[in-house]
């Protein structure tokens, strides 16, 4: 019995490694990239993820890439004039010991232009590469759900 038991963890354990999907670059953390499915005729789609810098230095996130996009951004979401407003940014910083969130309505990929929308359902993934100014550049695979995560670590 303990056995099986011994086994049937053994066999799970990576199963719940690749949900959580988190990547390492030197001192950064990232934290399951996920996207929301695309509507039909939906011309962006945006990622969202963690970044965390369990570093002495800052970094920042210079640039992002994808195969399914003909161009990527960065966006922060802004309160103005009484409106929430999307705009692009050129980088965003990832303080020292500090957890920035990509999510909706705050910091977020944009991806525009898009090649590949067969990505672009529920259960798929597709591959993106974040560009750190001093960690390098990391491929993340990026999960599509239908609905947000109940919650972000």
């Amino acid at each position: 019995m303990l056995k099986n038991a011994l086994l049937l963890a053994a066999l799970l354990l990576p199963a719940c490694f690749a949900q959580a999907h988190e990547y390492k670059a030197g001192p950064l953390l990232i934290g399951h990239p996920w996207s929301m499915e695309l509507p039909p005729n939906a011309p962006t789609v945006a990622a969202y993820f963690t970044v965390e810098n369990k570093g002495d230095s800052a970094d920042r996130l210079i640039s992002v890439d994808s195969p399914i996009a003909g161009q990527a951004q960065l966006h922060e979401h802004i309160h103005a004039d009484g409106l929430m407003k999307m705009q692009h940014v050129q980088a965003v910083d990832i303080p020292a010991g500090a957890k920035v969130s990509f999510a909706p309505m705050a910091w977020h990929v944009m991806l525009l232009d898009l090649t590949d929308r067969s990505k672009l359902v529920t259960g798929q993934r597709f591959p993106m590469t974040l560009h750190f100014e001093k960690a390098g550049d990391v491929e993340v695979q990026v999960v599509v759900q239908k609905q947000a995560p109940e919650h972000q670590h």
